[in-house]
């Protein structure tokens, strides 16, 4: 099992900063809604601590306080090309450092969240909408393709 120990302090800040980057990624992906879809990534941690003992690595991900790119971007778009950044590059890194089944525990993880998010508020009479819908296909793709 692998734990917060085999990672620098730079690389566990990447693998905290993913799964909110893809949250970002959504709730910018539509105007609206921004409340509900911030406690929408905060319940989809909560959620996640439920299933506590089933990996150890996303059980001291998910009991950490979600961390947070403080960069200050200049458009939603340059933040969405960071964010997604943010996730292939974790990804990357626990592909190194973490056992296949955790890579898939942390992939399942983020596109959940993402889920969760894009769900919170309906835009348009749908609760995603096609803008919410494409970024999460642009993490799924981030995340190496998985469509669990």
């Amino acid at each position: 099992m692998t734990t917060k120990a085999a990672f620098t302090e730079e690389e566990w800040e990447l693998v905290l900063e993913a799964p909110t980057s893809a949250g970002l990624t959504v709730i910018t992906a539509e105007h609206g809604g921004t409340f509900r879809e911030t406690f929408a990534m905060a319940k989809a941690y909560v959620e996640a601590r439920k299933h506590h003992g089933d990996s150890e690595l996303l059980d001291e991900i998910v009991a950490t306080k979600p961390g947070r790119d403080h960069t200050h971007y200049h458009s939603p778009e340059e933040l969405k090309q960071h964010a997604l950044q943010h996730v292939r590059d974790a990804v990357a890194l626990l592909g190194r450092k973490a056992t296949p089944t955790e890579v898939d525990d942390y992939r399942r993880f983020v596109l959940t969240l993402a889920h969760h998010v894009a769900a919170a508020h309906r835009e348009h009479g749908v609760d995603v909408s096609p803008a919410e819908q494409a970024a999460i296909d642009d993490i799924t793709t981030a995340l190496g393709g998985t469509g669990d």
